[in-house]
């Protein structure tokens, strides 16, 4: 059984999984996570997005930041908009009968 922490009106599973969908380029990624809470009304379940550069550390440890560097700025708005199209097309996809297709461009 999984255990549910408390979250204002809503307990939220206190599991980890794993990262529906990733989008890289580069150093700069940007992560689809499925979750679940338990409301007033039943489980619901969402998405949420997170985002992050990987850079090394002085001692060549591979470390995660939400900071960003001018340079990075074209490469973090092409991993999200690539998380919000996945998000966007998931979602008109689940609201219709059509067969998903994926486009090779």
């Amino acid at each position: 059984m999984q255990k549910l922490k408390q979250y204002n009106d809503f307990r939220v599973e206190d599991s980890r999984n794993a990262p529906e969908k990733k989008f890289m380029s580069g150093t700069i990624s940007a992560t689809v996570w499925q979750n679940q809470a338990a409301g007033k009304d039943g489980v619901v379940n969402y998405r949420t997005v997170s985002f992050q550069r990987a850079y090394k550390d002085k001692s060549g440890k591979w470390q995660n930041s939400g900071s960003l560097r001018i340079n990075d700025l074209p490469r973090a708005t092409l991993v999200l908009q690539k998380a919000y199209e996945y998000l966007v097309m998931r979602e008109s996809l689940q609201n219709s009968d059509e067969e998903p297709v994926e486009e090779i461009i």
